[in-house]
């Protein structure tokens, strides 16, 4: 685990990362990683002098396994709040079945294991909005149809792309992974989108964390589209 800025915290599981948010109101997860690593999620938060019980939500970017794979488990154990967005929200919850994964995820799938549904605490919908104090959700479509992206006012401001961007070891941005996208047109107008904000700082569910001018790298990707 690692500390991006000030109190926001990137810990990596496997092939996919997750973040922690320190807020004056508890600790935000920012997506909870892939299915049975809640031990990881509380050694990270140890590490932070923090424990489940200092969660108060969870912000998810979207449905896949890899990114929803401890929440049922955390909001059991911590009592946090969970946000995700409407189109989402059926996968979530359980009312609809996970897509069937496609290559790879297919494989990570069978060996890793699907992911526990949660009851949701609140939807997310609209363009934008303010789940949380400091936190603006954007809807990025296109990875998923409910796939969101999360702006921190902090440092700058801090972007949690969530699988629309990743980044790579040039410390360029270049577009999520698209092999499971719903949409991969529709997700590039969305990376577009992301570029008309400001930040400085952009972290992300696959790739290396941007710091410095990070929208710069946004909107070097979306004038070269």
């Amino acid at each position: 685990m690692r500390e991006v800025v000030d109190g926001v915290f990137e810990l990596s599981l496997s092939f996919v990362n997750m973040h922690l948010v320190v807020t004056d109101d508890g600790v935000v997860l920012v997506d909870t990683g892939l299915p049975r690593n809640s031990k990881r999620i509380d050694r990270a938060l140890h590490e932070m002098r923090k424990q489940i019980g200092d969660v108060t939500a969870v912000l998810l970017t979207h449905h896949h396994f890899d990114h929803i794979g401890n929440v049922a488990d955390v909001r059991r154990r911590s009592g946090a709040r969970v946000f995700a967005h409407a189109a989402d929200a059926p996968v979530i919850s359980g009312a609809l079945d996970q897509p069937r994964p496609k290559g790879l995820a297919k494989l990570a799938v069978r060996l890793i294991g699907t992911a526990e549904p949660t009851k949701l605490d609140q939807i997310i919908s609209g363009d934008e909005s303010e789940p949380l104090p400091g936190f603006t959700a954007v809807h990025t479509p296109g990875h998923t149809r409910g796939h969101v992206s999360y702006l921190l006012e902090r440092a700058g401001g801090v972007l949690f792309a969530g699988d629309t961007a990743s980044g790579t070891r040039e410390g360029t941005v270049k577009i999520g992974p698209t092999q499971v996208s719903a949409d991969p047109a529709e997700q590039g107008r969305s990376l577009a989108k992301l570029a008309g904000y400001d930040f400085d700082h952009a972290v992300f569910g696959h790739g290396r964390a941007v710091n410095g001018k990070a929208v710069e790298r946004f909107r070097e990707y979306a004038a070269g589209a």
